[in-house]
Parts: structure tokens; sequence; C-alpha cells
């Protein structure tokens, strides 16, 4: 994965295409952005490239993208973001897009951070919407000391004690690839039924994994780093686990706060776009599930088809020279 270019408070960038939301709609536009000759920066409120598929279902097989009978969401990002490599992008992650001005030939976004980017075009491929983790409510203070939310990486979870905290795809994906890696697995669920994969779930109760159920952890314990977790069971027993990483797979909340002020006409919880995907708007168009209009499937597949509409809608603003139809990719191979 490529990493994020370096945060530096009240940048300023410049750019042909910004891009809102790093997940696979906007990974592809970043791709053909730079298949149309753009240059191309993406934005993302998470700290990881890959959307909804990084955060929630990265060892899920997808079942719906051409070409592919089987992909992993992970393996299918990470094809993503080689294929937009091409484009040599920029990366703005774990940053919030909260303000759009539009003028005349251009579109300038203010991040949280205090920067702006200064685009041609804008295309919202934000799925739906800022995405925050839920927080795990005896973690207060704990981030960066040994709880994450994420898992990028398997690596850095040889020989440590991991208790991963929920009952989703996310919490059981993540038990099944760290077995055999991390030293000792414990999965803490406040129920006793998932809402995961049935097969990851059984592949996880016949590993060594530990799985406690009808629990919530209740307390970190530790000095600089997490060394231990109090999870506390519905019957009231105090059960104390070793722990040098916790993992929070407790979902995540959306939010359109920032983006319904932005001028856009919603049609409830999404932007609503014509047929060339252009927005009420000008210079900014969308893609992915964050549209709306007669007829809209939301599937990934669909959304490829919308961001590659956006990009070539967008071509003739950013080169006047240029028309909307670039030509079939495979005449220049």
């Amino acid at each position: 994965m490529p990493q994020e270019e370096a945060q530096e408070a009240a940048q300023l960038h410049e750019t042909d295409v910004l891009i809102v939301g790093a997940g696979p709609a906007g990974l592809f536009g970043a791709y053909y952005a730079g298949f149309r000759g753009m240059s191309v920066t993406l934005v993302d409120s998470l700290p990881e490239i890959g959307g909804q598929v990084s955060a929630l279902y990265p060892e899920k097989a997808i079942l719906d993208v051409a070409g592919f009978p089987t992909i992993k969401g992970r393996e299918l990002i990470s094809q993503l973001v080689a294929q937009a490599a091409s484009a040599e992008p920029t990366y703005l992650l774990n940053r919030t897009a909260n303000a759009l001005t539009v003028g005349e030939d251009s579109v300038t976004m203010g991040l949280d951070d205090g920067s702006e980017i200064v685009a041609k075009v804008v295309i919202v491929t934000a799925g739906i919407g800022k995405f925050t983790p839920r927080p795990l409510p005896a973690g207060d203070g704990w981030e960066g000391r040994g709880l994450v939310f994420f898992v990028p990486s398997f690596d850095e979870y040889r020989g440590k004690d991991v208790v991963i905290v929920g009952g989703g795809d996310s919490a059981f994906d993540w038990a099944h690839q760290l077995d055999g890696i991390a030293s000792s697995i414990t999965l803490v669920h406040r129920r006793d039924q998932f809402r995961a994969h049935q097969a990851t779930i059984d592949a996880v109760l016949a590993s060594d994994a530990e799985v406690i159920t009808k629990a919530q952890v209740t307390a970190l314990i530790g000095d600089d780093q997490v060394e231990k977790v109090e999870i506390t069971k519905d019957d009231g027993e105090v059960v104390t686990k070793p722990a040098q990483a916790v993992v929070a797979a407790l979902g995540f909340v959306a939010d359109l706060t920032a983006m319904k002020e932005w001028g856009l006409e919603f049609d409830k919880r999404h932007i609503k776009v014509d047929t060339s995907t252009r927005t009420n708007l000008p210079r900014v168009f969308a893609a992915g599930d964050i549209t709306e209009y007669d007829g809209k499937v939301r599937l990934i597949a669909v959304g490829f088809g919308e961001v590659a509409t956006a990009v070539n809608n967008a071509a003739p603003l950013i080169f006047p020279d240029q028309g909307v139809f670039p030509g079939h990719s495979s005449e220049g191979s």
C-alpha cells in the first residue's frame, strides 16, 4: 500500500481532479483520471486506503466484480491501488473534506487540518459519507498505545497476545487471519450470536482462538502500552487476559453533515446526479454508493462504471480541446 503524504497544517494542494473517498470507486477513478492525462488527489477520512472494503470486510470474498470469479476484499483493494499507481496520485488520508467553494474555473476544498485543495473538478465517491469507527467505551486514551480499529498488516502482531472486540465480519476475518501469527487470540462479543460469514465463524471456533460471548471489555491495563484487558461477563464474572494489542471492530458511524453543507442536492442520504454523473453544482460529479438516480443499483461494479463516466465527462472541463470519449484503452496498447 502506498503511504499517504505527510500531514502538514495549512498546506495548499493543486490538482486537476480531487476525488473525495478512497474506496474502490475512488481508486478506479484515480487510475482513469491518469489514463486521461489528469493529475489526481484522493482525500479520505479513514487512515487506510480502501473505504468500507478495507474497514469492514478485508478478508471477505467478493463475487460480483467483473473478471474475478472470487476475490477477497483486501486483494481487490491491493489490485486497485496497483492500477491507480500509474496515475501517481496523491493520497491525503485521515482528513475530512469539510468546506467546498465553487469558482468559475476551479473548486476549492477545505480540509479539517486547515489544508486547502484547488481542483478543476471534484468527484465525490464517499460511499456512505465520513466513516468514523465506533469507540470502545473502555478504550478512551488508549489509541496509539495498543488500541486500533484496523488491521492493515498482520506481521506487526506476530508473537503478540491480541484481543479483538466485536462479532461482525471484520472481527472474525482478523481473528481468522491472525491465527498462527499472534501468540494468542481472544475474541470478545457482547452477544452469543454473530453477524459474520458462517464459514469464517466456523474457522475461528475451530482454531486456537478463545471466543468469549455475553461479555464486554471493561478496562485496558498497562503503563505506556496496553499489557492486559479486563473482561466482564454478563453474570458478573471478571476475566483478565494478556494483551499487547486490542482491536476494536465495533463498526462505523456514517456522517454526511459536512457534505450536506456544500450545497449539493440530496435525496435522503444520497447525492442526486444525472446520466453524466453531474451534481447540481458546476464542476462537481459523484459516483458509487453515494449517488442516487432512477434505477440506481449499488454494486462495486456499477461504481466503477459511474466513476469512469464522471472522469470522461469532466475531461472537457480540464482540457477544453478534448472530448468526452477518450477512445478505447486497447488502442494504445
